[in-house]
């Protein structure tokens, strides 16, 4: 990962006050990896660039239990730089060299930004299997304008607490208040970015949507934030939200969900994952074709793949963590060859799963905050951190 000192400007012309740290995040998170000791593996051996496409992405995307199939379709190898946060992504496509990436993964509240600043292209959503997707997610609003189409969802999930159950129960963590007890003091974790525990506190102070709130509900929203500093055990980086839920040095961490307990549940760790009854937060990984490119004909394969049965697949159940899926076709593929992680997602069709708790109104898309800039937030969450 690249560093930058100081603020950064975006393609917007606004100032992102990151430190150094979070932007070396994206280094070496490669979260389920680092969280359940797999060590690395050898130097990939190099590639003719035009045997080579570059993928922006979270970490864990290029893995070759993900990719593999593609890269042996094409003749190529999947390269990507990853990043941890969407202010990180934002600042690499800005300053990357044109051609650094081919493909874009973002998540969804970034889309329109990259859309605005032109780096990325208007798609065809007649060449993605939209329509095998569930219908909530077959004209996803984020990714559009009016009738075009710039992103296609690959994964999902929801945000909410995850919990050590030795230390708290399923009942105590109904409500967002388990954060504030007192058996936990000083064991409450935070991952280190602000929009995630920020947006599931505004749906505890009662704020449908939770990033589109008055400056009156923000200032409250500080309030409530600010709150928790005598319970807090410390801010994480991606790999390190897993290995402290291991060693229960966090009893909880609020602002994320089943993509971090679902591998440590298969190691026999004691934790869980829950969506308070205030409700939780959508995040999404979508990819795009990078405007810059000049393989946008592989780029395209690419998305086609990584939104295929095989590929949606293969990405529910990617190494770094675990999501959920929008393809329909993409489930029965996994019921069908892998069972028991059909279950640990939620992903059957004979019983309660993830769509139903969509449907059941209490999941709200994560997003940019709408009457105040992402600076205000963010400086929040710096002051937060310092205190």
């Amino acid at each position: 990962m690249n560093e930058f000192d100081g603020p950064i400007t975006d393609f917007r012309g606004l100032l992102h006050p990151m430190n150094r740290r979070r932007l070396l995040q994206g280094a070496s998170a490669l979260a389920g990896a680092a969280a359940l000791g797999v060590t690395a593996t050898a130097p990939e051996p190099a590639y003719a660039q035009d045997k080579v496409l570059n993928l922006l992405s979270w970490p864990g995307h290029a893995d070759p239990a993900v990719v593999k199939p593609f890269e042996d379709k094409y003749g190529v190898k999947v390269v990507a730089k990853e990043y941890v946060g969407g202010e990180p992504m934002l600042a690499l496509m800005n300053q990357s060299p044109p051609g650094s990436f081919d493909v874009v993964l973002a998540d969804a509240e970034y889309i329109h930004m990259l859309k605005e600043g032109g780096f990325i292209d208007k798609m065809n959503p007649a060449d993605y299997p939209l329509a095998d997707y569930w219908p909530e997610f077959q004209k996803f609003e984020p990714h559009w304008v009016g009738d075009a189409l710039y992103s296609v969802l690959i994964r999902f999930g929801y945000l909410g607490i995850a919990y050590r159950t030795d230390m708290l129960t399923e009942t105590d963590v109904k409500s967002y208040k388990a954060l504030w007890d007192p058996k936990i003091k000083g064991k409450l974790g935070f991952f280190d970015w602000y929009l995630p525990t920020m947006g599931c506190l505004s749906l505890y102070n009662g704020n449908k949507p939770p990033f589109d709130i008055s400056d009156a509900a923000f200032g409250k929203l500080k309030e409530t934030l600010f709150s928790l500093k005598p319970q807090t055990a410390g801010f994480y980086s991606m790999a390190d939200q897993f290995s402290m839920l291991t060693n229960g040095s966090a009893a909880a961490i609020p602002g994320v969900g089943d993509w971090v307990v679902l591998l440590l549940q298969q190691n026999g760790v004691p934790v869980s994952a829950t969506v308070p009854d205030e409700g939780g937060i959508q995040w999404t990984e979508s990819m795009s074709i990078v405007s810059s490119s000049t393989k946008k004909d592989l780029a395209k394969a690419f998305i086609q793949y990584m939104s295929s049965p095989e590929g949606q697949m293969r990405s529910s159940i990617m190494p770094a963590y675990w999501a959920s899926i929008p393809n329909k076709k993409g489930w029965e593929l996994l019921n069908k060859d892998h069972q028991a992680e059909a279950k640990a997602l939620r992903h059957t069709f004979d019983a309660r799963n993830v769509m139903d708790e969509y449907k059941d109104g209490k999941i709200f898309i994560r997003k940019t905050p709408v009457k105040q800039t992402i600076e205000q937030w963010n400086d929040v969450w710096s002051e937060f951190k310092s205190m």
